[in-house]
């Protein structure tokens, strides 16, 4: 930085500081980021995913939110096409990545397009070797063994990894919402509790929050399926992941909350 002869030295070294200050502030912002499936972005008119209106709850001008999440995307092809190396080869120290996952994960793994992006159920080590047609081979591991590599790896980069279970479907049964206890919400549990990493219970809060407002009101917040939510589904996903971060007090992204949401 050139400074003008002018500027009596004083005023250039406070201008010095202030510039020096302002570039370290901002290197140390941390950023939260936020991977999973069309159910945390979803960019199709009249839909919307929590992931993209979180940020309305979180104070940006001391944290940034970063939505990587994409349509379509299962645990397993999240990282085949890449997408996860993006988020690591930018993930520094301080910084979070919440991750939810679970609605495109269910069919069997196979060559098939439907298998494309099938894990193998549970959190074991089983594996899949598969051979595609132009000769490639891959290996297909367990929804719990993908997200352990996803906690794993984030804390390698020094980051804090957070799992949240899937969002309820607009699913009913004997007047309850149908829970994803059993299978992939129970699933993200148990890599939480392993990886000793926070767990938000995002099935189970916004399940609540549906029974609490009736089947009426909750499928207008489905547009035209039991999976993706309107904008105003999304802002309700979203403040039930606050719900659950909030339940644990010393949680460290906590204190980037605004106490008075936008």
């Amino acid at each position: 930085m050139m400074l003008r002869k002018n500027i009596p030295p004083f005023f250039a070294a406070l201008l010095v500081l202030a510039v020096l200050l302002f570039g370290f502030t901002h290197k140390q912002k941390p950023t939260l980021y936020i991977i999973g499936d069309s159910t945390v972005r979803n960019t199709g008119e009249g839909y919307g995913g929590w992931g993209s209106y979180i940020q309305e709850l979180f104070d940006t001008t001391r944290i940034s939110v970063s939505n990587q999440a994409m349509a379509g995307r299962s645990t397993r092809t999240f990282i085949k096409e890449g997408r996860w190396e993006k988020v690591l080869s930018t993930l520094k120290p301080g910084d979070f990545v919440i991750m939810q996952f679970g609605h495109n994960e269910g069919s069997a793994p196979d060559t098939s397009r439907a298998g494309y992006r099938g894990v193998l159920r549970g959190t074991g080590p089983e594996t899949k070797e598969l051979t595609w047609k132009d000769g490639e081979k891959e290996v297909v591991h367990t929804y719990g063994w993908y997200l352990s590599k996803f906690v794993k790896e984030a804390k390698e980069k020094g980051a804090t990894p957070i799992i949240a279970s899937m969002i309820p479907r607009n699913q009913w049964k004997d007047g309850k919402v149908v829970r994803a206890d059993n299978d992939f919400g129970k699933w993200a549990r148990e890599v939480a509790q392993a990886e000793g990493v926070y767990f938000v219970d995002l099935n189970r809060i916004t399940a609540e929050k549906y029974e609490a407002f009736g089947p009426e009101k909750v499928d207008a917040l489905f547009p035209s399926d039991h999976t993706h939510t309107s904008p105003e589904g999304a802002r309700i996903n979203a403040a039930s992941v606050v719900d659950g971060l909030k339940q644990n007090k010393r949680h460290p992204l906590n204190k980037y909350l605004l106490k008075k949401p936008r």
